[in-house]
């Protein structure tokens, strides 16, 4: 048996963006730069988009720490270089982990791509620069990974013709899958017919559109935030995590796109599960009613609802979710994930999962097959 950690992530080093962006785009790239003290800040043009920390699985405080010292000028107790491992960001040492955590391969997705989407989104230029540089490098960590390591690519919407020729890049270089905001895109809804020629691409290029936690589009009004000194990860968005991923299913579902692309698939990753048995049956719940009290449903849908998310959705599940009580609700439809190194995942995610009573031996779905059905190995 395979065991696949559907989330881990990777470190981008600090000039990744400039180092592999074109050089007409220098100006618009991040950069992870020191300030006069020492705290090391992921920057855009002079503006501080986030702190660059180093994280500890399990220990979410030593972020606090960080993030409280480095706002009241104080210097870091350990600069940043020197508190970076090698298998936060080099691929060749990330395979070394994998065999101490005792798994067989990884999706990676970015860490500091998780931080500056919504930060840079009035500069679509800068955006796309910067999205290409991270999917370059993607393509040299998937090469360097030798087929352990599954980068993710990251991608908008906003533009379908850059959107075509990145996931052709993509698909050329290795990476199976790219991450993408389940949001408004410029206002308009992922179902929008506008967006079918991107759907049409994913599934050309063999790339599965992924969602995962990130400060990108926001699904609630701007004021229900502005109580929140941290706006790239406010209480507001912990506490709804689940919801923009949810929206955006049901929106794909019930307008049909999933309808029209039967052999597309999505993933969910770190935005977590438990809130899928209640989903399901709201989404079959609410169109039969609707259909009903209308007369008519949003498009003929050959399937019910809820068989689209097990025909075409995978969610990641933590071992606290208990994901072999979810699968029993809903089906076998979830991915195991450590989250390696983020201070909210885990330094043993077998050991956890088998606390919850799951084992790679019974459990092929949620350790492997299910990941694989998103990367069509």
């Amino acid at each position: 048996m395979t065991v696949v950690d559907a989330d881990q992530h990777l470190f981008e080093p600090r000039t990744m963006w400039a180092d592999y962006g074109d050089p007409g785009d220098r100006d618009r790239m991040l950069a992870i730069v020191d300030d006069e003290v020492g705290n090391a800040w992921l920057r855009w043009q002079g503006q501080r988009i986030g702190l660059a920390h180093v994280t500890t699985p399990g220990r979410p405080d030593d972020v606090g720490d960080q993030q409280q010292r480095a706002r009241a000028g104080e210097p870091p107790r350990t600069r940043y270089d020197e508190a970076l491992p090698d298998d936060f960001w080099e691929p060749a040492a990330r395979l070394t982990r994998l065999d101490r955590l005792g798994v067989d391969a990884a999706v990676c997705f970015p860490n500091y791509g998780l931080f500056w989407e919504r930060e840079l989104a009035g500069d679509l230029p800068a955006t796309l620069a910067n999205m290409r540089a991270w999917n370059r490098w993607a393509v040299q960590a998937a090469h360097d990974g030798r087929g352990r390591l599954h980068p993710v690519g990251h991608v908008t919407l906003r533009d379908v013709d850059w959107l075509e020729r990145e996931l052709r890049a993509l698909g050329a270089g290795g990476v199976r899958a790219a991450m993408v905001a389940p949001g408004l895109v410029d206002g308009r809804a992922l179902s929008d017919p506008i967006f079918d020629q991107a759907w049409r691409a994913f599934l050309e290029h063999g790339i599965t559109p992924v969602f995962h936690v990130a400060n990108q589009t926001r699904l609630f009004g701007d004021a229900w935030y502005d109580s929140d000194p941290d706006q790239s990860l406010p209480v507001f968005t912990s506490v709804f995590l689940w919801v923009p991923a949810a929206v955006a299913i049901a929106d794909l579902v019930l307008n049909g796109v999933l309808e029209r692309h039967p052999d597309l698939r999505i993933g969910v990753m770190e935005l977590s599960a438990v809130w899928l048995p209640m989903f399901v049956m709201f989404l079959d719940g609410g169109h039969d009613f609707t259909r009903r009290l209308n007369g008519t449903a949003l498009t003929d849908l050959a399937l019910r609802p809820s068989d689209y998310v097990r025909r075409q959705v995978r969610v990641a599940a933590f071992s606290y979710e208990r994901p072999g009580r979810l699968a029993r609700d809903v089906g076998d439809v979830f991915m195991a994930c450590s989250d390696w190194p983020h201070s909210e995942g885990t330094a043993d995610p077998l050991g956890d999962y088998r606390a919850a009573r799951c084992d790679p031996s019974a459990d092929r779905g949620l350790f492997g097959d299910n990941v694989e059905f998103l990367l069509r190995p």
